[in-house]
């Protein structure tokens, strides 16, 4: 493990329970971040999807993908990241291919594809076992704290 919880706390603006980063587990340089998710089966959203079919929503999924790419954004611009500017996702192109079900471990591999102080391109892809369950090219946009 590169960063705990609490690590990833100090950057995302999000909590539990819409935390979905346990922890990262590879950086490299300011190009790309490999981060993990356990996907426990007493996952709140799992009550209501689905009764006796339990899958993790896939706009939850979007969510940890996305939350992976601003832990990118940090890597690249600490020093807007630090002072804990707005986040804005602009558009989002994914896929999914496999659902993602109670105790899978989530990879959420996200690339740089270009960072600048207002606004980011990342690409992403969430594996379970080695397959891939989704893609996502993100693009967001960030407003700075006055």
């Amino acid at each position: 493990m590169i960063w705990d919880k609490e690590k990833i706390k100090s950057i995302l603006p999000q909590r539990e329970p819409f935390l979905f980063i346990d922890e990262v587990i590879e950086i490299e340089s300011n190009q790309k971040v490999i981060a993990r998710k356990h996907i426990d089966p007493d996952e709140f959203f799992f009550n209501g999807h689905f009764p006796g079919n339990p899958v993790m929503p896939g706009v939850l999924l979007i969510e940890a993908m996305a939350q992976t790419s601003i832990l990118v954004y940090y890597l690249c611009k600490p020093e807007i990241a630090n002072a804990h500017p707005t986040y804005y996702l602009g558009k989002v192109k994914s896929e999914f291919l496999t659902p993602v079900l109670p105790n899978d471990d989530i990879i959420i591999e996200a690339r740089n594809i270009k960072i600048t102080d207002t606004a980011g391109v990342v690409n992403t892809i969430a594996r379970v076992d080695g397959k891939t369950a989704a893609k996502a090219e993100f693009v967001f946009g960030i407003k700075k704290n006055e």
